[in-house]
C-alpha cells in the first residue's frame, strides 16, 4: 500500500512539474507575440483605443501592446477649446513617433515640423494639419509644416467646390500626395481624408438603419418628384413628393428649401443589384403625427367646419378642413337655391367654405361635407309658411310644356300644372306672363319629405306688378285724351271771342 501511494505521488509530482514547464512556455510564447506585434508598429499606423489615464497635459491610450501611446491634450480639444473626452472613451490616432518605452500619438502632424517630418508624412500617409491661404489658379495654397503646398480643387472637398472664397482662412487635414525639391513642390488632398471618413461613418450608420426608424437630416437637393435629404455625410435618402407632406403637395420647393433641417422616418430600404449600396426611401410627414388621427378626436359627423377650398373638380370641391385633411363637397350638396352645374360656379380654389360634416369613413379616410346644409333648409318650415288652400304669390321661375315653376322663396317652388292654366278662365293673361313676373296662386298640395309643391291658379292670378303696369297705361292714355280734348275745347272758345 505504501509503495503504491509513493508511486501515485511521484506521478502526480511529475506532471506538476510539466505543467510548471508548460506554463513557463505559454509566457515564453506571449511575449514573443508581443515583441513581434511591436515590431510591426511603424510611422503612420493608425491606432484605435480606449483612454487609460488623462493628466493636465497628456491623454494615455491603450494601444493593444505592451506600450502604452500618449497624445498631446491640447490636441484634442473641441472647436470651443474644451476637452470633451472621458476614460473608456475610444480615439483613433497615428503613431508619429516611438521607441522601446512610449509610442507618441496625433491626430495629425501640425505647427512647424521639420522636411523629415514632411517627408515621414508622406510615406507613411500620416495626416497633417494645413491652413487654406488663398484661393489660385486650378486650386488653393495651403500652409503646412510653415511651408507652402498646393491642393488641386478637385481634391478640397468630396462634393462640386461651388465657393472657393469659403475655404479661405480655415484649417484642414490633408494627406501628402507628392514632395518634389526638397519641399518646394508639395501637393496635398483633402478627398481623400473625407472619403475615407465618409465610408466608415456610412458603415457605422447604415447599421443603424431599420425601417420605422426616425432621424434628423438635411435637405440637399430639391428635384420635382421629391427631395433627397441627407442623414449622416455619405448617406442621402428620397422623400417622394407624396410623402413630404399630409397636405397635396404640387412641387417639393413650395415647402422646402435646400439647407432645410427635417426629421424623417425611413419607410424602405433596398439594395441596388449592381453597385450593392443601399437605397433608403424616407417620409417626412409620417415622421409627425397623422392629421388624420386629430381630426378624428376634434370633429363627429354633424359638427360644422370651416375650410379653405384647394381643388375644384367636375363633382364637386375639395377643402381642407385641417393641414393634411381634406373633405368633398359634391356639386349636390352646394346650394339649396340654385342649380349648380360647375362647382366653379360656386366656388374658387383658395375660398374659405363653411359646411357641415355629412359623413366621415375612418378606413377610407374620406369625408362628406355640405355648403348647403350649413346655409339652412329652406324647407324646414314650409309646412307651416305654406298651407294647403293658402294664397301666396310667387315668381315665375322658369316655364316649361308641362307648366310654370313658381317660386316663393329662395329655395322653395313648385310648379303650376299645364291643365291648371289651360282650365282657367283667363289663361290669355297668365299665357303672357314671362319668366321674373309675380304671380298669384293657391297651395294644392305640399310635401315637404318630397320637396314638392303644386299649385292652382286664384280669380286674380295675374294681379300684380303686371296687371298694375297695364292699368296704369291705360289710366295714362285716358287721362291725356281727356286734357287734349279740354285744350281744343277752350282753344275754340278763345277764336270766337
Amino acid at each position: 500500500m505504501q509503495d503504491r501511494h509513493s508511486k501515485d505521488r511521484g506521478e502526480n509530482e511529475e506532471e506538476d512539474e510539466k505543467a510548471f514547464d508548460g506554463e513557463e512556455s505559454f509566457a515564453d510564447l506571449l511575449a514573443a507575440y508581443d515583441n513581434k506585434a511591436e515590431s510591426n508598429l511603424k510611422k503612420g499606423d493608425r491606432i484605435k483605443g480606449a483612454i487609460i489615464a488623462i493628466s493636465d497635459d497628456t491623454v494615455f491610450v491603450d494601444t493593444g501592446s505592451k506600450i502604452d501611446g500618449a497624445v498631446v491634450k491640447s490636441e484634442l480639444l473641441d472647436e470651443k477649446g474644451e476637452f470633451p473626452y472621458s476614460i473608456g472613451d475610444e480615439l483613433d490616432l497615428y503613431i508619429v513617433s516611438f521607441n522601446e518605452s512610449e509610442l507618441i500619438l496625433s491626430r495629425a502632424i501640425s505647427g512647424a515640423g521639420d522636411m523629415e517630418m514632411v517627408t515621414d508624412a508622406w510615406r507613411n500617409k500620416i495626416p497633417v494639419t494645413g491652413k487654406v491661404t488663398e484661393a489660385v489658379k486650378g486650386g488653393f495654397a495651403v500652409e503646412i509644416c510653415k511651408r507652402r503646398a498646393f491642393c488641386p480643387i478637385s481634391q478640397m472637398d468630396i462634393r462640386f467646390v461651388e465657393s472657393p472664397e469659403s475655404y479661405i482662412g480655415q484649417s484642414f487635414e490633408f494627406l501628402i500626395n507628392r514632395v518634389e525639391g526638397h519641399g518646394k513642390n508639395i501637393v496635398v488632398s483633402r478627398r481623400e481624408l473625407l472619403a475615407k471618413q465618409v465610408e466608415e461613418g456610412r458603415t457605422i450608420f447604415l447599421k443603424s438603419v431599420f425601417p420605422g426608424a426616425v432621424f434628423d437630416g438635411k435637405v440637399r437637393k430639391l428635384m420635382d418628384f421629391g427631395a433627397f435629404v441627407e442623414l449622416c455625410p455619405g448617406v442621402d435618402g428620397l422623400v417622394h413628393v407624396s410623402e413630404i407632406s399630409w397636405s397635396r403637395v404640387e412641387k417639393p420647393s413650395e415647402v422646402l428649401k435646400e439647407g432645410d433641417s427635417v426629421r424623417v422616418t425611413v419607410i424602405k430600404i433596398e439594395t441596388h443589384p449592381k453597385t450593392g449600396q443601399e437605397k433608403l426611401s424616407l417620409s417626412i410627414k409620417q415622421a409627425g403625427e397623422n392629421p388624420w388621427d386629430d381630426f378624428y378626436r376634434r370633429f363627429k359627423t354633424g359638427d360644422t367646419i370651416s375650410g379653405k377650398a384647394v381643388r375644384c373638380t367636375q363633382f364637386g370641391v375639395f377643402v381642407e378642413i385641417i393641414p393634411g385633411v381634406e373633405g368633398l363637397v359634391h356639386v349636390s350638396e352646394m346650394s339649396h337655391t340654385k342649380r349648380v352645374s360647375k362647382p366653379t360656379d360656386m366656388v374658387t380654389p383658395g375660398d374659405v367654405i363653411n359646411a357641415v360634416i355629412k359623413e366621415m369613413d375612418p378606413v377610407k379616410r374620406r369625408i362628406s361635407l355640405s355648403m348647403k346644409a350649413f346655409d339652412g333648409d329652406p324647407w324646414a318650415d314650409a309646412e307651416l309658411l305654406y298651407p294647403k288652400g293658402k294664397v301666396v304669390q310667387g315668381t315665375i321661375d322658369g316655364k316649361e310644356p308641362f307648366g310654370y315653376f313658381i317660386l316663393l322663396a329662395p329655395g322653395v317652388k313648385g310648379l303650376l300644372p299645364k291643365s291648371k292654366i289651360s282650365h282657367y278662365h283667363d289663361a290669355a293673361s297668365v299665357d303672357k306672363l314671362k319668366t321674373g313676373d309675380p304671380i298669384t296662386v293657391k297651395i294644392e298640395s305640399i310635401s315637404v319629405a318630397d320637396r314638392k309643391l303644386t299649385f292652382e291658379l286664384t280669380d286674380d292670378a295675374a294681379s300684380g306688378e303686371w296687371k298694375t303696369f297695364s292699368d296704369n297705361q291705360t289710366l295714362k292714355h285716358s287721362v291725356g285724351s281727356l286734357g287734349e280734348k279740354l285744350s281744343e275745347a277752350l282753344g275754340k272758345s278763345e277764336n270766337r271771342a
